[in-house]
């Protein structure tokens, strides 16, 4: 009978490779996180006191100056658009609500780049009143400065007010027809006293994702010159060459993000509003004058000209002035590298996201899925914090490849992956695994599990069930999943700056390069590359929330 017995083995070890698999790659994504916790504990020779003194108040109190003046802007702008969009009916309405959303295709740095050089001194707009208004000097006259705190706030609200906008309209819309109904009968408002609260929940997990976004902010807080705790870490690792300090920075801004995410978690947590009667969808919208459609039209247009056009105008004038072909054969190479990284760490995104989330799907087990879930927090980390425990991760690596007697035997130079380009695709992996897997889940959310079951029953093995069941009824949401980590990679510029191999280039990094010199002319052409990249996703998305 010891067949019997190797049966019982193989059919076991079948079973729980899919398991371990998943917690060896869960593990690996946990690693740069365990690591800058454990470094955070370290001598940081005194510096982290000295932080404490002397500047740790002002990044406190810019952060979440910051952040509030954020959201409460794009709390303004999502919520008045989409209830307009949702209640009103104009000409157009089908092309403001698609425009509406496609200041999410810019990320913010690129948008503080433009408008810095349209409204500085020396831009178009102050040289035109300086001429009408016959003006010579600045202390002749007053005009507000866009490297400040309020620039950041106008600039980083104008392109993250789309989160909000998506999700509140999606709540909105499905707001049941009988509860406005009643509102009517007793003269109550409808959007205070039905569509609001009942949107709550979607309010609250837009604008932890908007406050996430803000604390996690790089390029514009560091070229507005904003103290803020993300620049606070990049200034004391890079600028002071203590680590260590900075991964304690990076541990006291974790409390930020662990507490919007327990806002996000606690707004979804137990919140359920049902409707039983039969005509419960919203098929009306309200009918109003032509003078009131042209005013609507025009309030929803100003958070997409200050988001999108005005941005992309000042851009193409940038490039329809000082382009020329030596440019263009610059940029090919660097586009090039863009597209590489990108579709290398989106391949390598969604084949890890889709394993994980088809076997936890698959296997049911509760432990397992909260072990994956948390290897997938890395989204809410700031890039600069991530590239740190990355980067601690590639030194033990590179310590043990020299001195283990294998590798030392077969090449006499020593190894390093540090500064290559696959320390810079784990960095992708671990930042953005959250797009690709959340894409994963929601796609498998809608199949029902008896699929599977069924194929298992009918003899066929794990590994098939998952190939010829699960992938291609989910491939629309991979596909998803797919497109926005690759938009996220094109538009990720800390860690790519901090941990990309030598003379390598990309879109992001090439345009902070020249931003950062002041010379906008010549980032122009690269930041519209990446926002046209951009917007093939952002309407990818819009037409499935749609549906």
């Amino acid at each position: 009978m010891w067949w019997v017995g190797k049966i019982v083995v193989l059919n076991y070890f079948r079973t729980n490779v899919w398991n371990l698999t998943t917690v060896i790659i869960s593990l690996l994504l946990l690693w740069p996180i365990a690591s800058l916790i454990v470094l955070s504990f370290g001598d940081s020779q005194g510096l982290w006191k000295h932080l404490v003194e002397h500047v740790m108040f002002k990044y406190v109190t810019t952060t979440l100056t910051l952040m509030v003046g954020v959201l409460a802007l794009a709390l303004l702008f999502g919520i008045t658009t989409a209830w307009i969009v949702t209640n009103y009916d104009f000409p157009l309405k089908k092309y403001v609500d698609l425009i509406l959303i496609l200041p999410a295709a810019c990320p913010g740095y690129l948008v503080a780049y433009a408008y810095t050089d349209f409204f500085e001194y020396a831009g178009p707009i102050q040289g035109i009143l300086r001429n009408v208004m016959g003006w010579s000097n600045a202390s002749e006259y007053y005009f507000p400065e866009i490297r400040s705190v309020a620039g950041a706030i106008f600039v980083l609200a104008s392109v993250l007010y789309p989160y909000i906008y998506l999700l509140v309209r999606t709540a909105f819309s499905l707001t049941p027809t009988s509860l406005l109904e009643v509102s009517s009968i007793y003269g109550r408002s409808k959007f205070w006293n039905v569509s609001l609260p009942i949107a709550r929940p979607a309010i609250a997990a837009s604008s932890a994702l908007v406050c996430m976004e803000v604390v996690s902010d790089f390029g514009t807080v560091e070229y507005f010159s904003l103290e803020t705790l993300t620049l606070g870490i990049f200034n004391v690792w890079i600028g002071m060459n203590n680590i260590t300090a900075a991964s304690q920075i990076a541990i006291f801004t974790f409390l930020f993000i662990i507490l919007l995410l327990l806002v996000e978690t606690r707004s979804r947590s137990e919140k359920r509003f049902h409707d039983t009667s039969r005509h419960q969808s919203r098929l009306y919208t309200k009918e109003i004058s032509m003078a009131k459609r042209l005013g609507l039209i025009l309030l929803c247009s100003i958070p997409v000209l200050c988001g999108f056009f005005i941005p992309i105008s000042i851009l193409i004038s940038n490039i329809n002035q000082f382009f020329n072909f030596k440019d263009l054969t610059t940029i090919i190479p660097i586009l090039l590298n863009t597209m590489l990284v990108a579709s290398l760490g989106s391949i390598i995104i969604v084949s890890i996201a889709t394993f994980l989330a088809c076997t936890t799907a698959a296997k049911g087990n509760k432990k397992l899925q909260s072990f994956v879930n948390l290897s997938t927090m890395g989204y809410a980390f700031p890039g600069t914090m991530l590239a740190i425990g990355v980067l601690i991760m590639a030194g033990v690596v590179d310590r043990s490849l020299n001195n283990n007697y294998f590798f030392s035997y077969l090449s006499t130079k020593p190894i390093f992956v540090s500064g290559t380009l696959s320390v810079l695709l784990f960095a992708y992996l671990v930042r953005f695994l959250a797009v690709g897997y959340s894409a994963n889940l929601s796609g498998l959310s809608k199949i029902s599990a008896n699929l599977n079951w069924a194929s298992r029953t009918l003899s066929t093995s794990f590994s098939n069930t998952i190939t010829h069941v699960s992938i291609p009824l989910i491939k629309k949401s991979i596909i998803a999943g797919g497109l926005l980590a690759f938009v996220d990679i094109t538009k990720e510029l800390p860690m790519t700056l901090l941990l990309r191999p030598f003379n390598f280039e990309t879109l992001a990094t090439h345009t902070y390069q020249f931003a950062h010199d002041e010379l906008m002319a010549k980032a122009a052409l690269p930041a519209l590359i990446i926002i046209l990249f951009g917007l093939i996703p952002v309407i990818f998305l819009n037409n499935i929330l749609k549906k």
